[in-house]
């Protein structure tokens, strides 16, 4: 048979062991589903990069789009830049609707025939068994985007990624997880054994009372800690009676008027609403959250119980199996109406309350409201994004923007001698010589392609603005200054569209923290995009002004042709845009500014009458 002391050195140990290897399965778990939810973003963006260069250079060729595709230069860099742009990706390809490779990141490969991989998208979405198995699998997937002509696809884009990487650092992270179960052994080991000499150090006071008690001293007393050992027998009433005294005391100190006075001070505090029932079902305390739910409900200014409320109720179901078992219940989510009869997505938790005595005393009612908890993941899913695209934007520089400074140079090159050709001259033109007016036209198409060239470095600069923002130089600043700064800005196109600008922001209004050329940057293009949405006449209103909690908002609303409700919730995401040359940048733009400055922004909008944005920052 074990001792006690081998027995809680064991209990513990395993105890310590379990958590840790649990913890440390998940782990891996996580780390599997982060590793390949990473993998098929960087493929998606890659394959949303070589789709855009695609679409231009396949609309534009004139002939075979699919010559014209592997005779592409720009095409061709992003493929072979593809191998080196994530660990993860192992080719890169283009390929018609028979299967074929057009372009490929491995030039020898094209003309033949690439086999279809397993699409990665259902397994980012899968179990954490499945995407284990096949992390330790050799096989090898695919993010695939369709290239449409008009209805019909006429290629696809298939971009290959193994999961070789992910499992190495599965294997890393298996690894330390091992050294970290057996460092939590011996460490659990050796708290186990100081904590069973502590545990049992009681038995060993109890067996030398024992002793005294023998000789004939009447007077023994054991310094005992707690109350499990008050029930050892008669010959230490005296003992248990005095720690039984002793919890009494506390309990009285705890039953002082300031300390309740305290505890309700700050249960008024906490963002959770909190109500706290007898046995009998009474309600005997709730925060200012809890009496605002209940008064939805028409539970005020009748007596407190929750039997004022319908018996179907998830709350009263609640709390009544939680009265009648003694034992905890929920979670339970319920959408809980609000003043506007809107439901607001609350976690219901009953906790079942006892003394020290095991003595049942009631049940305590938690609501936590899901809102915020929506928020943070909607905000952290947002930061993944952006991180994986400022990845992204690394390459597009290198890649992107040295072949157009060296096609820049070259087209300025040819113009200028094109100009030589254009000096008059005395001598008679010779045989096959180019005519002035033939290089005129030249120059003309110099001028077109140079043009779109600075267009483009355009979009790829505004490309790397949005991925890696100039730092933030916050300062107090007055939104007046700003918003007039923007309306004149703005004046001139408007005064073209014949829209008429307002701006109503007092100059008492507070100070805001905010780096004035990034805020004044996102409501240009706010003003721009509500210009740009009245081509025949309008009113274009800027307002402040301040509100609750600290904050002060900024309108700024049209009475343009407005948004269609299906496109409303995409407006922000990146390179979304309903314009013939819009780039799907400025909103996003927008967005990502207020973020920086800790702030919100909402927008309203009506077909036919107009859109309103509704812009919060926090006061300086």
């Amino acid at each position: 048979m074990l001792s006690i002391k081998a027995k809680q050195v064991a209990g513990v140990t395993t105890l310590v062991v379990g958590v840790v290897a649990v913890l440390s399965a998940l782990h891996l778990a996580t780390l599997a589903r982060l590793s390949m939810q990473e993998t098929a973003s960087r493929a998606q963006l890659l394959a949303s990069a070589i789709f855009q260069r695609a679409r231009d250079v396949a609309v534009s060729g004139a002939g075979d789009p699919y010559d014209a595709l592997r005779r592409d230069g720009g095409v061709r860099s992003i493929l072979e830049s593809s191998i080196g742009y994530s660990p993860n990706v192992i080719y890169a390809a283009i390929v018609n609707p028979d299967g074929v490779a057009v372009a490929h990141s491995f030039p020898s490969l094209e003309g033949a025939p690439l086999l279809e991989q397993e699409d990665l998208r259902p397994l980012v979405d899968a179990g954490a068994l499945a995407q284990l198995r096949a992390v330790y699998s050799d096989r090898t997937f695919e993010i695939r985007e369709p290239m449409l002509s008009g209805e019909r696809q006429f290629g696809t884009i298939r971009i290959g990624v193994s999961t070789l990487l992910v499992r190495n650092e599965l294997q890393e992270a298996l690894n330390r997880a091992a050294q970290t179960v057996l460092a939590a052994l011996v460490i659990s080991m050796l708290v186990s054994v100081f904590l069973a000499q502590w545990m049992l150090r009681p038995i060993h006071v109890i067996q030398s009372g024992l002793s005294r008690l023998g000789r004939g001293e009447l007077d023994v007393t054991l310094d005992l800690p707690g109350q499990e050992f008050r029930d050892l027998g008669s010959s230490f009433e005296a003992v248990s009676a005095q720690l039984s005294a002793m919890g009494r005391a506390g309990s009285t100190t705890a039953d002082r008027p300031e300390a309740a006075t305290d505890f309700e001070s700050v249960m008024e505090n906490l963002e959770d609403a909190v109500a706290l029932f007898s046995p009998g079902g009474e309600l005997i305390f709730s925060n200012s959250a809890m009496r605002a739910m209940l008064n939805s409900y028409g539970t005020a200014g009748r007596a407190p119980s929750i039997a004022n409320l319908q018996a179907d109720h998830p709350l009263r179901q609640l709390v009544e199996r939680t009265l009648a078992g003694r034992k905890s219940q929920g979670p339970v989510q319920f959408a809980w109406p609000t003043e506007e009869g809107e439901g607001a997505e609350r976690l219901l938790m009953c906790h079942a309350i006892a003394d020290t005595r095991e003595k049942f005393l009631g049940a305590m009612l938690v609501a936590r409201n899901l809102a915020y908890l929506s928020q943070v993941h909607s905000t952290l899913n947002y930061s993944r994004k952006l991180a994986a695209l400022g990845r992204l934007m690394a390459g597009v520089a290198h890649e992107v923007k040295n072949p157009l400074n060296a096609m820049t140079i070259h087209l300025e090159l040819l113009n200028q001698k094109l100009a030589r050709v254009n000096e008059p001259v005395t001598v008679p033109e010779l045989p096959g010589a180019v005519s002035p007016a033939r290089s005129l036209d030249i120059s003309k198409h110099v001028h077109v392609i140079s043009d779109e060239i600075r267009r483009l470095d355009e979009v790829v600069v505004g490309f790397l603005k949005f991925a890696r923002p100039e730092e933030l130089k916050l300062q107090p600043l007055q939104l007046a200054s700003v918003i007039s700064d923007v309306a004149t800005t703005v004046g001139p196109e408007a005064q073209q569209r014949g829209v008429t600008v307002k701006t109503e922001c007092p100059p008492a209004l507070p100070e805001i923290n905010a780096d004035p050329g990034m805020l004044q940057q996102a409501l240009l293009n706010l003003a721009i995009n509500g210009c740009q949405a009245m081509a025949d006449g309008g009113t274009l209103r800027m307002t402040c002004r301040s509100t609750a909690r600290g904050r002060v908002e900024v309108i700024i609303e049209d009475t343009g042709v407005g948004i269609p409700p299906e496109n409303l919730a995409r407006i922000f995401d990146l390179y979304f845009t309903t314009k013939d040359t819009g780039t799907g940048i400025g909103l996003s733009m927008v967005y990502r500014i207020v973020q920086l400055h800790d702030g919100e922004v909402e927008v309203e909008s009506t077909p036919g009458h107009g859109t309103r944005f509704r812009l919060t920052f926090p006061q300086a």
